[in-house]
């Protein structure tokens, strides 16, 4: 605990978290109830990444933010009902701050220079990786510095900021204020004792200066009715339960901004050229400023907007921003989505162990929609997950290569589908009810099963994406992708005639469900592997117009419907749906490595 003119000074210890001081005033503010929290307007829906720190390249980690953001958003384009077509998706970089400027003098560049390079990687990575933002916004811009400027007006407007005079240790390389607890002592290269973070290990230093103050403290209340009124507030439940938890302590004021003589790059607070607006408070108003504001018209996309976030920036997306916007006049956030870390090989991924792994690399080597399948399949939002390349070779072998591509292969190949069309159904060989005793029925209880798997897939599949669990979705895509190549093993279409007029009907049907079944799974794989699904559907004949999750139906023969596709001619042979990462390659890719 610190002291400062006799009130207490508070700190939290996450990632660029600022220094906290509890105002011994009177005054409560209270934005207003929040039972009833702002309806979707039309069907829009906003989803945003963070905007990522440009003070190192970007890494794999970074890429699997952009990705949920961009899986969630693709999902809701392709979902066809009005109003789903008005989307916004943002991500962008965070160039201001005390670590910026510092990075830019050790590398002897201005920290303009410094962020244009690094925004730039980050803007290729994304262009490279498929993510189809509609906006990259960097805080630089003057559009974002109008924002802030108003925001910030905003809340002097209503009595939420004051000036306050503050000491202790300050993290310049987490941009954060820690207490004495969270700092320990190492020996420093002369043998000396050196202050640092106890979390980072970062150096830190004693800082003493007057900046303002935002009453954080007052909006205790109005954020535990937000969260205990919206359990899906926050997914998944475990950081929900989190940020309750944190509301269970005192929730002290918040500093948002530093002298103007110590941190030069950022944005001025309006009327007072002695200080900078704090990174983060600048940072956060980045979701609003792509929509528009201080324009009227933000408020059309605002209570629809879905953050995708790391855990280790949960504090300011769940507690200060949520606050800030209740202080502004705003509804919190509609969903923050909250994912955890990737480790390379057990390990954390730093520079000092030279194990940061490259995305381009990796986006080289598996291709965009393999390693784009591989995070999304493997990543799980609840505990940090482990990359290293020989996982993603046998997954990406196992599942698209052999299972999904291998499944393709067998109902287009030319010798058992020499006419290259979708064939018909015979319900007289696969009738609607099982336990038929004529002499053409072929249909098995597994084949039942298989239907009933698949015709539930969609709603499945909905339901993962709405809890924030992409990685089950595609897990229970590559069930039934297993399941429809047993029954293709199971029949064994490559052993029956079309020349047998008993063979034929079967054959037909089996190439039919088979078929049935890749156009469901191409479907629903849009979001996570947009150019193989692509292929996937082109190679079936499903047009441009006929690939929307809002309307997919699954086998409408079996069920007494007309099939639009039955008959149909099959797209152009374009090669193998995803190429085998073979034994040799993943040798290759082991050295490269090592």
């Amino acid at each position: 605990m610190l002291r400062i003119r006799g009130r207490r000074l508070l700190a939290c210890t996450a990632s660029r978290t600022v220094l906290l001081l509890q105002d011994s005033g009177p005054r409560h503010y209270c934005s207003g109830p929040l039972g009833a929290r702002d309806k979707v307007p039309g069907g829009r829906a906003y989803f945003t990444t963070p905007i990522f720190y440009v003070n190192a390249a970007p890494h794999i980690g970074h890429l699997y933010s952009a990705l949920l953001a961009d899986a969630l958003c693709r999902r809701h384009r392709l979902l066809r009902v009005p109003g789903a077509a008005a989307t916004r998706f943002s991500t962008g970089t965070d160039e201001h701050g005390l670590k910026i400027q510092q990075a830019a003098v050790a590398m002897g560049l201005a920290p303009a220079e410094l962020c244009d390079r690094v925004s730039a990687q980050f803007q290729q990575l994304f262009q490279e990786a498929g993510i189809a933002s509609t906006d990259f916004i960097r805080t630089t811009e003057g559009r974002h510095r109008v924002a802030v400027q108003h925001f910030w007006e905003v809340l002097r407007a209503r009595g939420l900021l004051y000036k306050g005079l503050y000491e202790g240790w300050y993290c310049a390389s987490d941009e954060c204020f820690l207490p004495e607890a969270k700092v320990t002592r190492q020996q420093g290269p002369a043998g000396e004792a050196c202050p640092v973070s106890l979390e980072s290990g970062h150096p830190v230093s004693w800082t003493r200066e007057e900046n303002y103050i935002f009453r954080l403290s007052q909006f205790r209340e109005p954020l535990l009715r937000w969260l205990r009124g919206d359990p899906q507030a926050i997914s998944p439940e475990t950081f929900h339960n989190i940020v309750l938890q944190w509301l269970e302590e005192e929730l002290p004021d918040l500093s948002v901004s530093r002298r103007s003589s110590q941190l030069h790059w950022g944005i001025p607070v309006p009327g007072d050229d002695s200080q900078t607006i704090y990174v983060w408070l600048d940072a956060l108003v980045n979701y609003l400023t792509v929509i528009g504001y201080p324009d009227a018209t933000f408020k059309s996309w605002w209570p629809s907007t879905s953050h995708v976030i790391g855990k280790d920036i949960l504090k300011f997306h769940a507690i200060y921003w949520p606050a800030l916007l209740m202080g502004a006049g705003m509804s919190p956030p509609h969903r923050i989505y909250v994912h955890s870390h990737w480790t390379v090989c057990g390990q954390k991924m730093s520079k000092s162990l030279g194990n940061v792994v490259d995305p381009r690399t990796c986006l080289d080597r598996y291709t965009v929609d393999g390693f784009r399948y591989f995070l999304l399949r493997q990543g799980v939002p609840n505990w940090d997950c482990d990359y290293y390349d020989e996982k993603v070779v046998k997954l990406l072998d196992s599942e698209l290569a052999d299972a999904l591509g291998g499944l393709l292969n067998r109902c287009t190949a030319k010798r058992i589908n020499p006419f290259g069309i979708y064939p018909a159904f015979s319900p007289a060989c696969f009738p609607s009810q099982p336990g038929g005793v004529e002499p053409s029925v072929r249909a098995q209880a597994e084949d039942y099963a298989l239907v009933r798997a698949v015709s539930s897939l969609p709603k499945q599949v909905a339901d993962y994406y709405d809890n924030f669990q992409i990685y089950k979705a595609l897990e229970a895509v590559s069930s039934c992708v297993r399941q429809t190549n047993g029954f293709v093993q199971r029949h064994a279409p490559w052993k029956l005639t079309w020349e047998s007029p008993a063979d034929a009907p079967w054959l037909g049907t089996v190439l039919h469900v088979a078929m049935e079944c890749l156009r469901v799974f191409g479907t629903l794989l849009q979001p996570v592997t947009p150019t193989l699904a692509d292929k996937l559907l082109s190679r079936l004949g499903v047009s441009a117009t006929e690939r929307g999750l809002g309307d997919l139906s699954f086998l409408s023969r079996f069920y007494g419907h007309p099939c639009p596709f039955e008959g149909r001619t099959l797209g152009p042979e374009t090669g193998l749906l995803f190429p085998r990462l073979d034994q040799s390659r993943a040798w290759m890719v082991k050295a490269h490595r090592t």
